[in-house]
């Protein structure tokens, strides 16, 4: 399929699942400011911007408000919610041809929606609007699930979704890194992951730092893990390179550091999780931001093609026309 359709689709994955996992982890970070009088708003809600990558942070005090106002309804192009859905939007309308009118309609109206969604919020509260996001977003997964083709282009469109949901539990991760084994902020981690209540059946209630990082980190059952998201987009980067068999093993990049990433966590020395955790997450982090590049260069990159033309002499000289 065509480069642009295909950047297109993998961004669409990318945006809406991180205009869905923002409003979850603000959605549980504003009940948790809300309800509890002893957290410090300012200090949580910019613990809550460097988790979300906002790299320029207001010079005044941050409340619910105000925090809302930056993370959920900004339109200043800095990855606020509103900026994901509207990107989300922009690249389903440069690629019709290769989206569901399903797909479309739903991006379409969600974006259309916005605005009286955040006018509703400010009135009676933000929740209505995460919820709004939340559901929305899932109708756009079921959608997509539904009416696309297991084509190269589905493959696309979740591997965007897989690379961002990693990207995003990885930084929900680290803002609880240094947090004790005991701290009740791990039940924040599991309700901002949508992962509180199978994390509950899994464990038979029983709630501390170790369980929660296998879960979260390791568990090959829940969709939002880190090691399913991991397999997911690795399976998608496999079914697109077409010839999976190579006798020397992954030729690409991308998926070399796909294997590795899943790798090291699949065999991870039982009851090591705890263990330089930081450091464990920050190379997550570097393996997506590379991962991100990889796939890029790979599929989306516009190469210039080459135009031969008679130079006079009986020569041929070949000259840059445009991109592919």
């Amino acid at each position: 399929m065509l480069a642009r359709n295909a950047e297109s689709l993998y961004w669409i994955g990318r945006y809406v699942e991180r205009a869905d996992d923002t409003a979850r982890i603000l959605d549980v970070t504003v009940h948790q400011l809300l309800e509890d009088a002893t957290v410090d708003p300012d200090h949580t809600s910019r613990v809550l911007l460097r988790v979300l990558g906002f790299k320029h942070e207001p010079d005044v005090s941050l409340d619910v408000w105000s925090l809302t106002e930056v993370v959920a309804f900004s339109r200043d192009g800095l990855g606020s919610i509103v900026d994901s859905l509207s990107s989300a939007r922009e690249n389903a309308r440069g690629a019709r041809e290769v989206t569901s009118t399903e797909m479309w309609e739903c991006l379409n109206t969600t974006y259309n929606g916005l605005n009286e969604r955040m006018r509703a919020s400010k009135r009676t509260g933000p929740y209505e609007f995460f919820s709004y996001i939340e559901e929305r977003a899932a109708m756009f997964a079921g959608l997509a699930d539904s009416t696309l083709s297991r084509d190269d282009g589905y493959r696309f469109l979740l591997l965007g979704r897989s690379v961002e949901r990693i990207d995003m539990i990885v930084r929900l991760l680290l803002s609880r890194a240094g947090d004790r084994p005991s701290s009740p902020a791990w039940v924040t981690v599991l309700r901002s992951a949508g992962a509180h209540d199978t994390y509950l059946r899994t464990y038979r209630g029983a709630l501390d730092a170790q369980r929660v990082l296998e879960f979260m980190l390791l568990d090959r059952l829940f969709p939002r893990s880190v090691f399913y998201a991991l397999t997911e987009a690795e399976r998608c980067l496999d079914e697109l390179d077409h010839q999976p068999n190579s006798r020397v093993g992954a030729r690409a990049e991308a998926q070399r550091l796909l294997g590795r990433a899943r790798s090291e966590l699949e065999f991870l020395r039982p009851g090591a999780i705890l263990d330089d955790l930081q450091e464990r997450l920050l190379a997550l982090q570097e393996t997506c931001r590379e991962l991100g590049e990889a796939i890029s260069k790979q599929y989306f990159h516009a190469a210039p093609w080459v135009a031969w033309t008679d130079a006079g002499s009986g020569a041929y000289e070949d000259q840059l026309e445009g991109e592919l």
